[in-house]
């Protein structure tokens, strides 16, 4: 099934998400505040359109940065009007600003899905990601042929607010597992030990998650000083960890692993590595 794809954001997943559509047989316009971000998706084979011009599109996917920015958009998009449209947000957001998003939606005339996305831009590009989706079984159902072209897992969670609460749920032993990571090496200094025989039997241990296993030449070069860009990066993670741990402070939560890992985040991003591989923060906790 082919339709109308417009594509509110195109940022490193907004511009992978627009090259998947195009890819997959879509049309594709695509609207971004900074308009030079555009070029990408534009050079892949998308048109640049002005924010009105996202309405008339059969489904419109949000990849914004935060739930200000995915507010602002569907304001926009409310006044240019949506009714019989499809939304599908993509953002990591509060399970509260899901649920907003969702109403706002729907006063608007339009179907909602929240749809975080588990993966970043490589398997973005080949249809891979994990989606955990929140919204009315008639709008998930509806979504789902755009979700199956970008996603190989799509599961159904129930509200959006649902589909939030399980991308913080994810991400946040990933955001703990740099962490975790640089105090294990740790107990390797003096040993002799190289970076590389310890990242390889690391990750091909019970201890090795599939980010270290995809990633360890990256973990080494970055534990040998050169600091690797970041596909979901150090910025990324600290934004999506105090999240969790707001979420976690308005339900009276308590993450404490989470509380110990945000001054190494801070530390990380006063050193200017926000853009750099969670394995920079590793580095950082072995060099102490």
């Amino acid at each position: 099934m082919t339709q109308t794809i417009g594509i509110a954001g195109t940022g490193r997943m907004g511009t992978a998400f627009a090259r998947r559509m195009i890819e997959t047989g879509n049309s594709v316009k695509v609207w971004n505040r900074s308009p030079e971000r555009m070029s990408p998706a534009v050079e892949a084979g998308a048109e640049a359109v002005d924010i009105a011009g996202l309405s008339g599109c059969d489904t419109i996917l949000l990849s914004l940065t935060d739930a200000e920015a995915s507010s602002a958009v569907l304001e926009s998009l409310a006044a240019a009007g949506i009714a019989g449209r499809l939304v599908i947000d993509l953002s990591t957001l509060l399970p509260a600003d899901a649920d907003r998003l969702a109403a706002r939606a729907a006063d608007a005339g339009a179907d909602f899905v929240h749809c975080p996305v588990g993966g970043t831009v490589a398997p973005a590009l080949k249809g891979q990601l994990l989606g955990m989706t929140g919204g009315t079984p008639a709008a998930f159902e509806r979504a789902k042929p755009v979700l199956g072209q970008l996603c190989r897992r799509v599961e159904h969670l129930g509200t959006a607010g649902s589909a939030a609460r399980m991308k913080l749920a994810v991400n946040l032993p990933l955001a703990l597992y740099w962490q975790t990571l640089g105090e294990s090496l740790s107990l390797l200094r003096g040993a002799g030990v190289s970076n590389d025989l310890a990242i390889s039997l690391i990750a091909d241990s019970s201890a090795g998650p599939t980010v270290l296993k995809n990633r360890a030449q990256v973990v080494v070069d970055t534990l040998g000083g050169a600091d690797q860009p970041g596909t979901f990066d150090i910025a990324g993670l600290n934004k999506d960890l105090r999240l969790a741990l707001q979420l976690a402070a308005t339900e009276g939560a308590v993450l404490s692993l989470a509380a110990a890992a945000e001054p190494h985040y801070a530390q990380a991003l006063k050193a200017g590595l926000g853009g750099f591989d969670g394995a920079s923060l590793t580095r950082l906790t072995v060099q102490g």
